[in-house]
């Protein structure tokens, strides 16, 4: 919890032991996440040099029984709209992480698979990233979701179409196992 009042995020003057310096500011996942954390981020955001980086653009993060709960792109959204810049994505879909890590472990896309739950993160940053990928239908898209991308006509749609697909990961275990 912040020693600031919450009257802080009305005034002009900073909150006390504010540092106005800062390289970056992130925007994750916070359980968190209040209106007095957007109005500091958006204060450090106020200076040019001052990077926002995103974790990712989900909008929503699945619980049980089809119930969800508002993801980590709703919480990047509110630090953009507020501080009115865009932030570099580094999660999925983005390739950024997948170049760091090809780059530092000599990874080889042609024999390299993207396993993951999602079409719209997980699915398209392997085509993006040139991968073979499986879907897990133990989390957020379904057989439904693939065939509604493969009957568009919406290219951005149709590239969210894995290659392979299981009803769980531990269908994978046999074939690496063997």
């Amino acid at each position: 919890m912040s020693s600031c009042p919450t009257s802080c995020a009305n005034s002009r003057a900073p909150p006390p032991n504010f540092r106005s310096e800062r390289s970056t500011q992130n925007a994750g996942f916070d359980p968190h996440f209040s209106y007095m954390k957007l109005t500091k981020a958006v204060r450090y955001l106020q200076q040019p040099s001052c990077l926002l980086v995103g974790t990712n653009m989900d909008n929503r993060l699945p619980l049980e029984n089809g119930r969800f709960i508002a993801g980590t792109g709703c919480l990047v959204r509110a630090v953009e709209m507020a501080a009115q810049r865009q932030a570099d994505i580094i999660g999925k879909p983005s390739r950024f992480i997948f170049d760091c890590v090809s780059q530092e472990y000599g990874i080889n896309p042609e024999r390299t698979v993207m396993v993951g739950d999602r079409l719209d993160t997980d699915i398209l940053l392997g085509v993006t990233c040139g991968l073979k990928t499986i879907l897990t239908l133990t989390g957020v898209s379904t057989l439904g979701d693939v065939k509604s991308n493969q009957e568009s006509d919406c290219m951005s749609k149709k590239k969210m179409v894995p290659d392979f697909y299981v009803d769980s990961i531990a269908d994978l275990l046999p074939a690496l196992q063997g």
